[in-house]
């Protein structure tokens, strides 16, 4: 793909403020001021005056990225992923028909080539952020489409919805799945109705924590004009 003047790049974060509810029952992020700017003016020079933000918040939250150690003690962390598994990854898109089956199973996927690439469900669901509907009724993955994006030799997973799994199994089959594989999972995603099917490259890079399975990320894409 050709880069600079001839590509754009595409959001696909929700903005994280203070406050919101990603997951019920997480509590919500507090983004306050460590030193304010009044404060600072008795510490630097005249007319020089500086901002330093702090945030109290869960890993869990906005749109973030499960690496395996969110789910497997033994897992690779956030220091331990490899910038070519988050970055850069070529992209598809898979477009889910609104339907009453909120089931996302093996056959949306078609006969799509996907390995190697970042996978990325489009449901819609992104729609409801910031509402009660969000929580409930979602759509997920199936069991069989884990297995079957694992052996497709898909190189990350992402979705727009409230969770990859259904939240009445708790076993978690999806994150069970693809984390033991080794695939980072991007949970809570937003704008994938902006995308092309294909054709596009995707980044979402946490930053390098140890012993730490999961943080938001700026989730974006880079595709041509």
């Amino acid at each position: 793909m050709q880069t600079g003047a001839r590509s754009r790049l595409v959001d696909l974060s929700h903005t994280i403020e203070s406050g919101m509810i990603t997951y019920k029952g997480l509590p919500a992020p507090v983004i306050s001021d460590h030193l304010t700017r009044e404060a600072s003016r008795s510490i630097y020079g005249p007319n020089t005056e500086f901002q330093i933000g702090r945030i109290e918040m869960v890993s869990n939250t906005g749109t973030y990225l499960d690496t395996p150690f969110h789910r497997y003690a033994d897992g690779v962390d956030l220091s331990g992923l490899t910038l070519e598994s988050i970055s850069d990854l070529p992209g598809v898109v898979v477009r889910v028909p609104k339907s009453a089956n909120r089931a996302v199973d093996r056959a949306h996927f078609g006969a799509l080539e996907l390995r190697g690439r970042a996978v990325l469900v489009h449901t819609g669901w992104d729609a409801h952020w910031r509402t009660e509907q969000y929580f409930t009724g979602f759509p997920f993955l199936t069991e069989q489409a884990a297995i079957y994006l694992r052996e497709a030799g898909a190189a990350l997973v992402g979705i727009d919805s409230h969770n990859i799994d259904s939240t009445e199994d708790g076993t978690r089959p999806v994150h069970t799945t693809l984390l033991k594989a080794g695939i980072p999972i991007v949970e809570h995603m937003t704008n994938l109705g902006a995308l092309p099917l294909a054709g596009f490259r995707f980044t979402a890079a946490p930053p390098k924590i140890h012993g730490m399975g999961t943080f938001p990320v700026r989730a974006h894409a880079r595709l041509d004009r």
